[in-house]
């Protein structure tokens, strides 16, 4: 099939990607002219796994192009899919703006009939939306078509959900469109659900914050384990068992932070708010997850009552591993805090150096792992990288002006920990 993505962001590049890979006609439109030029040729923006590898393959199968040419990817194409970004505005509602901008657009080029795919993660009535602006536009009725057709992917492994996901979610009132987009998505061989646009929108914002929810409940009982000398990962396993609960998203830590859950949960608030219907677990889960990622601080600041002008090493700057997405990561709030108490930041991720520079200029960002050991007095461990895994503890001793280790993400045993002697903080499985 002939194809056009709008946006050429996280999202939108997976997207085309995908659909190249499957013998389709992709014409990805973006309006960052550097961006088209890295990826015409070959080199990702992003950092996702295989995502290279896949770029290059589609480049030169003659399968994907880049182009901010609109009217040519609208003109050649038979699918549209929007996947333009939707941010949260100040009060946690969605900002539109980007995907009126692109109806507005498409508008314009329209002559024979399209299929119009909403991509984007967007409010409920969004379809209905899409349609009445179009029509307000002049777009024909004949002409068009609008699908609710939202993502599911996780970073990092964003690749291997498009090909592998759970699911494929079409919210459709056109027979026609919906026997299209079943035909397009009919070689990935995933379960599709076929639905009305407003379920499918709903779907995407009721997945994301039951995740988070889940996060934030097993980090309340997480706090309360500190406290009584239980074991969270021996009660997240037991809980995990229990196949109506399974194990996924059961792991303690400093909270979930990214893209998606942080915008979604106070989208879906906003949602409610609109309908008169008070998501208080959502509000809670929110909550729980704000006080939770600066929890390394208050655990900190119970040992050291000042840190001015002490070092404290951070290691781990994005929200989760293998991304070089730093937004609304616990980090973040985390150097925040610890900057207002006065300390000196050191930090060391492999992927996110420059990213958080761009928030904090002026802290000591490092090139090597022990280089931002040195005379410290706490590491914060804000990121599970594989590379932490293996962090040589005998090293950290000699480089650390005092060994305190507070284990954001419960990377290392307890028990391991207590043959080094290093003062040791874990999130719910004791400390030493």
């Amino acid at each position: 099939m002939n194809i056009c993505v709008i946006g050429a962001g996280y999202v939108g590049l997976i997207t085309s990607l995908a659909f190249a890979k499957m013998g389709n006609h992709v014409i990805c439109v973006e309006k960052n002219i550097k961006k088209i030029h890295k990826l015409n040729k070959g080199i990702p923006p992003i950092f996702e796994e295989g995502l290279k590898e896949l770029l290059n393959e589609c480049l030169n199968n003659k399968n994907v192009i880049f182009t901010n040419n609109l009217k040519k990817g609208i003109t050649q194409s038979d699918i549209i899919f929007i996947a333009v970004g939707t941010p949260s505005k100040d009060d946690g509602d969605v900002d539109m703006s980007q995907i009126n901008e692109v109806v507005s657009q498409i508008s314009n080029f329209i002559q024979s009939y399209k299929i119009i795919v909403n991509k984007s993660t967007v409010p409920v009535g969004t379809q209905k939306y899409v349609k009445k602006l179009l029509l307000k536009m002049g777009v024909s009725k004949e002409n068009f078509d609008v699908i609710s057709n939202p993502e599911f992917l996780r970073e990092g492994k964003a690749i291997y959900d498009f090909f592998n996901g759970d699911r494929i979610v079409i919210g459709f009132d056109s027979e026609k469109a919906k026997k299209m987009i079943e035909k397009l998505y009919e070689p990935f061989k995933i379960k599709m659900i076929f639905t009305t646009p407003e379920t499918a929108e709903l779907i995407k914002y009721a997945s994301n914050s039951f995740l988070a929810t889940k996060i934030s409940f097993i980090n309340e009982l997480a706090n309360l384990c500190n406290k009584v000398g239980a074991n969270i990962d021996t009660i997240a396993y037991a809980l995990g068992l229990d196949n109506r609960i399974s194990p996924k998203f059961l792991k303690a830590g400093i909270g979930f932070g990214g893209s998606c859950f942080p915008k979604d949960t106070k989208a879906l608030i906003k949602i409610g708010e609109k309908y008169e219907c008070d998501f208080q677990i959502v509000k809670s889960a929110i909550k729980v997850n704000e006080n939770q990622r600066i929890l390394p601080v208050h655990i900190l600041l119970e040992k050291y009552k000042d840190i001015k002008g002490k070092i404290v090493s951070i290691l781990g700057l994005t929200f989760k591993a293998n991304t070089d997405d730093i937004r609304e990561s616990p980090s973040i709030y985390i150097i925040k805090e610890l900057i207002k108490k006065g300390a000196i930041i050191k930090c060391y991720d492999p992927m996110a150096t420059n990213e958080i520079k761009k928030i904090f200029p002026y802290i000591n960002c490092c090139d090597n792992l022990y280089d931002s050991l040195i005379d410290s007095i706490c590491t914060i461990i804000c990121t599970d990288w594989d590379e932490f895994l293996t962090i040589d503890l005998n090293i950290l001793k000699t480089k650390m002006k005092i060994p305190m280790i507070i284990d954001g993400r419960n990377i290392f045993d307890l028990e391991k920990m207590k043959e080094y002697n290093i003062n040791y903080y874990s999130i719910g499985k004791g400390s030493i």
